[in-house]
């Protein structure tokens, strides 16, 4: 029950943040995207606040073997920039900026009931479909 209660509060503090920070407005994102047109800075600021707390809380878990409810800390291994992530984060960055949602601030749009999340969100399920389909037959 704590760990569905701390999730619920972590999910919706999230979604709040992005929210106020503008990261579910896609003219804001392409606008931060679009550097030598007119760029905007502060979703920057708001990915360096997100990078320091996420630095802080990597390294709180490094010294825990388990989270606050229990559950076991598994931090992941894997240090190798091989050709399927620099594939996966390019198609992630085109996208991005094409449309200037991504996943965390598309979920948080199907809240606020915004046209564009409708479209998104089915084009990310079925392109994760796709990939699951495909990954074996790389390999």
């Amino acid at each position: 029950m704590l760990k569905n209660i701390i999730g619920l509060v972590a999910g919706l503090l999230f979604g709040f943040g992005l929210l106020i920070s503008g990261m579910t407005d896609p003219a804001k994102v392409q606008g931060f995207l679009d550097v030598f047109g007119a760029w905007d800075i502060s979703l920057a600021l708001v990915m360096g606040g997100g990078l320091i707390v996420a630095i802080i809380g990597v390294q709180l878990a490094k010294w825990q073997k388990t989270s606050w409810v229990g559950t076991f800390i598994l931090l992941p291994s894997k240090t190798v920039i091989d050709k399927k992530l620099l594939i996966g984060a390019m198609m992630f960055g085109i996208g991005w900026g094409l449309v200037g949602i991504c996943p965390g601030p598309g979920i948080v749009l199907l809240g606020t009931g915004q046209w564009q999340a409708y479209v998104f969100i089915p084009a990310m399920i079925m392109g994760m479909l796709v990939y699951q389909w495909l990954e074996p037959k790389l390999n």
